[in-house]
């Protein structure tokens, strides 16, 4: 039903391309595996084909294949890949070693993307590198807390402002029966599988703690010397609350990824979940009708404390300490991933980059994406202000209109933070990220280890991994990454 939707809208009365013909022309994609993302690419691409004569080819692999198999192909001049469908901090990277093309004279001449109703975070930090656009945005990302409205209402609790509180929520109401089929259901659902997604949500715990000035401020290091900031009280606090959290979910989470956690929410067994912007609309789905409508997003969870940098002491939240606090309160919502955007390899020919950059702004247009945001098979969150603004395009698509207030109540009031917190997005983020924190968070979840050997261990496998691609070549890139500079 979704690839139906999503091919009826593509064809009912879209905008077409910047150029119209691209007959002969074959344009290589690559990203992950499975609907989600790759589907409406497969989709939109026969549409696209109908529209310029251009063929779409989508080729999947493991999402941990992506990174290195682009880099591969693009730097060793192989060039079988024309288009990667990536997280967009993987660009920073990328660009690093000239491997994108820029997109800026492609924009110029684009007279229905519509850049502007792109939200700042999205068009400015996802799409550009060092100022210049090299990607193109099909998805926005960031983490955001669920709880479901009955099962609070049920136990009389409100939702959580902070991790203590969200603790505190998950315990009560671990072990009742959410879903009506007699049997314990879970506080607190949260993929923790290792090699998996399980960095992310860490990060997550993490940067209303240690961020408290900006998004240009960052959470991972100290920009000036590209000097760790882990192992500290600061990421010490989120690493037990992350752990903690384990006593209110499945007994099997530490093997979970989100597939697995979704599946769970959408049969109606999680309290509390923390999750990226499709559970807003993975509950409109018939595998999920006991939930829908019950599933609420809140726009980020906060901390009453914050990390004194001089100090590395944890302080209270104030206007002094924490400028963008409210009530005590420091909230640093994570664009964990950044979202999925397209670049165009900087070797392609003319017309293959001419038809790639013609599909990827097709993909990007209001038209299109304004339709798959709201299918949550896609994949794909909303990033523009249009998808924002009215919740009409959401209720047509099958949410119950106070959902619908809530979800977009919610993003939006993550997007206008100013103290939004950036994926890292620096050359080897996947090695500080997906293979140093992750590791060693893993090993701490499962007991191997103290949360203060994990933090000491990921300090030095940072400090490493600077020191290989160069420290001055480091700070200059997370300052371009942060746009500090």
């Amino acid at each position: 039903m979704a690839a139906l939707t999503i091919g009826a809208a593509a064809l009912g009365g879209v905008a077409a391309p910047a150029v119209a013909q691209h007959e002969g022309v074959t344009v290589n994609i690559l990203t992950r595996p499975g609907y989600v993302i790759a589907g409406p690419l497969v989709e939109r691409g026969k549409d696209f084909e109908a529209l310029t004569g251009a063929k779409i080819v989508v080729t999947e692999v493991p999402f941990a294949e992506i990174f290195p198999k682009i880099q591969n192909d693009w730097a060793t001049g192989t060039n079988s890949i024309d288009v990667g469908v990536f997280a967009a901090g993987w660009g920073v990277e990328l660009d690093a070693a000239g491997l994108l093309e820029d997109l800026d004279p492609y924009v110029a001449a684009d007279d229905k993307i519509d850049l502007d109703d792109i939200a700042p975070y999205f068009r400015e930090f996802g799409q550009k590198v060092g100022g210049k656009t090299k990607l193109l945005m099909v998805d926005g990302d960031f983490q955001m807390v669920y709880y479901r409205t009955d099962v609070l209402t049920e136990a009389g609790v409100e939702p959580p402002v902070t991790w203590e509180d969200y603790l505190d929520v998950a315990g009560k109401i671990h072990g009742m029966d959410m879903n009506g089929d007699g049997e314990a259901d879970y506080g607190s659902c949260i993929f923790k599988k290792r090699n998996a997604q399980s960095y992310f949500a860490i990060q997550t715990f993490a940067a209303p703690i240690v961020q408290t000035n900006g998004t240009a401020q960052g959470f991972h290091f100290d920009n000036a010397t590209m000097k760790p900031l882990i192992n500290n009280a600061g990421w010490k606090k989120a690493f037990e609350l992350y752990k903690a959290t384990g006593e209110f979910g499945p007994p099997e989470e530490l093997n979970m990824d989100i597939g697995d956690t979704r599946a769970l929410f959408k049969a109606g067994r999680c309290g509390l979940l923390v999750e990226w912007g499709d559970p807003g609309t993975l509950q409109l789905d018939d595998d999920a009708s006991s939930i829908k409508g019950k599933l609420f997003a809140i726009a980020a969870i906060g901390s009453r404390e914050v990390l004194d940098r001089e100090t590395g002491a944890l302080v209270p939240a104030t206007a002094e300490s924490a400028p963008h606090s409210i009530d005590g309160v420091n909230y640093s919502p994570f664009a964990a991933f950044g979202g999925w955007a397209g670049a165009i390899n900087k070797k392609a020919d003319a017309a293959t980059k001419a038809a790639a950059y013609d599909f990827l702004s097709y993909m990007n247009q209001p038209a299109q994406s304004g339709v798959d945001v709201t299918i949550g098979a896609t994949g794909y969150n909303p990033y523009r202000v249009s998808q924002l603004a009215s919740t009409d395009k959401w209720v047509e698509a099958g949410m119950p209109q106070a959902l619908a207030d809530n979800y977009l109540g919610a993003i939006n009031g993550a997007l206008a933070n100013p103290n939004m917190s950036s994926d890292m997005k620096i050359p080897g983020a996947q090695q500080y990220t997906a293979v140093v924190l992750d590791t060693q968070l893993a090993r701490y979840l499962a007991g191997e280890i103290t949360v203060e050997e994990a933090l000491e261990n990921i300090e030095e496998g940072w400090e490493e991994i600077t020191e290989d691609f160069g420290r001055d070549e480091q700070v200059e890139a997370q300052a371009l990454a942060l746009g500090s500079e």
